[in-house]
């Protein structure tokens, strides 16, 4: 049989299964190792038991359930609604600021957490029916929150850049590094956007009136409410750029700086460790079978020869080196909107990956594109992550076709940060140039 004929066969295989509704780990890895036997016999399965040895052996691994541990304890010590009482005396006077503060404390969640979530339910639960309730638009609010919430998975820590650099043999903390300077572009991004539409149409983010804003006493003492937060960031984020520690010894940093903020702020309880330990667990649990089925995805992918396939028809691709990013772009783009991001991972890197390093890209460049691209999958319709969280803390009065709406221009802003970010390459690799 042609190798057209087996790679036809074996995409269709996963399409199908897809589309019964099966998980879509276990359907990879499922698929992989029936084809894998019909195609190189029982001997196949050494090889794809061999490549999953070596990733259990990998340091970084015990990363990931430390930086699940972290988030699920953040998420229930009150740091959120501290937080936004801070910005709300700071940026509350200002067209639009509300949303601005909610937007840096959601690069703050995102810069402690590794996971887009949280912000999201924290920032609906408090930040949203504040700015209703003071005249913002709804759909402002609910683009902003949705945004912003997505910033986990690109500002370092980031579980989905572990993922990546397990699967391709990138290095985490040049990913960690990377990621710094894009995820600050778009916050930037963002708030300019809003400032600017704001100055146009205030009636969409009104300032607060002048009895309600803040005196300077009143703002100093709120700014208490960052020292722990960015203790945080500085134990995480610091320790790595600055190479005092790995990233799996500064997720363990950040597993102890959480449980501080729980005592700080009195909420250390069993009741509280027991949830989080158990979440922990099944997260972890489903990430360990999806590396299963990212190594016998990738073994059966490459052992029928598809990988040369697949790199001719994406090389004949007309238009040079660029053009065959922008379409790998809009291919990620299209499959972030239907897919979780895992997935796409783990159909698409190793297609993609040989082809961008044999054009010459850097794959840490590469990496910080997809992980927006994924970011961008959290907050579109119909399957974002973001928009089901979101549906789910929002009062009543408020449609899934408002949150569907609210998520266009923040979209288009995002594209316009890919496309900076593609056109100065030194935004995403200057950091880890400088650091590794």
């Amino acid at each position: 049989m042609s190798i057209e004929m087996i790679t036809l066969l074996f995409f269709g295989s996963l399409l199908v299964f897809l589309v019964l509704g099966l998980p879509l780990t276990f359907v990879l890895g499922g698929v992989s190792v029936v084809f894998l036997y019909f195609t190189w016999g029982p001997d196949a399965f050494y090889m794809v038991a061999s490549q999953i040895w070596s990733t259990m052996g990998s340091f970084s691994l015990v990363a990931i359930p430390l930086f699940v541990f972290m988030a699920m304890v953040l998420e229930r010590t009150g740091v959120a609604k501290d937080l936004y009482r801070m910005m709300f005396l700071w940026w509350g006077g200002l067209r639009g600021g509300l949303a601005i503060g909610t937007l840096v404390i959601c690069a703050i969640f995102a810069a402690m957490c590794g996971i887009s979530g949280a912000a999201v339910v924290a920032m609906g639960t408090i930040a949203l029916p504040s700015m209703l309730e003071r005249g913002y638009d709804k759909r402002m609010v609910l683009g902003c929150i949705n945004t912003g919430g997505g910033w986990g998975i690109l500002i370092p820590p980031s579980i989905l850049m572990i993922l990546y650099s397990l699967i391709t043999g990138v290095s985490v903390g040049q990913m960690f590094a990377a990621g710094v300077l894009p995820g600050l572009l778009l916050m930037v991004l963002t708030c300019a956007y809003i400032l600017i539409r704001c100055y146009f149409q205030p009636e969409l983010a009104p300032a607060l009136p002048k009895e309600e804003r803040a005196s300077w006493p009143e703002k100093l003492k709120a700014l208490r409410a960052v020292i722990l937060p960015m203790l945080i960031v500085v134990m995480v984020l610091g320790s790595i750029i600055a190479g005092i520690t790995t990233p799996t010894e500064a997720a363990a940093m950040g597993v102890f700086g959480a449980l501080l903020s729980a005592v700080v702020y009195r909420k250390m309880t069993w009741e509280l460790m027991r949830d989080a330990s158990i979440r922990t667990f099944k997260l972890t649990g489903m990430i360990m079978w999806i590396l299963f089925a990212a190594h016998a995805f990738s073994a059966a992918y490459q052992s029928m020869g598809a990988q040369e396939l697949f790199e001719g028809w994406i090389t004949s691709i007309p238009g040079g080196p660029w053009a065959v990013i922008i379409t790998m772009m809009v291919i990620i783009f299209f499959l972030a909107m239907v897919l979780d991001p895992v997935g796409i991972m783990l159909i698409t890197l190793p297609v993609f990956l040989p082809v961008v390093k044999a054009m010459g890209f850097d794959p840490v460049w590469f990496g910080i594109l997809f992980v927006i691209n994924m970011e961008i999958g959290y907050m579109t319709p119909p399957f974002g992550f973001n928009l089901f969280y979101l549906k789910g803390v929002v009062p009543p009065s408020i449609t899934m076709r408002d949150i569907y709406v609210s998520v266009i221009p923040f979209v288009l802003v995002e594209i316009v940060g890919i496309a900076l970010i593609m056109m100065f390459p030194q935004i995403a690799t200057y950091l880890p140039q400088l650091f590794f």
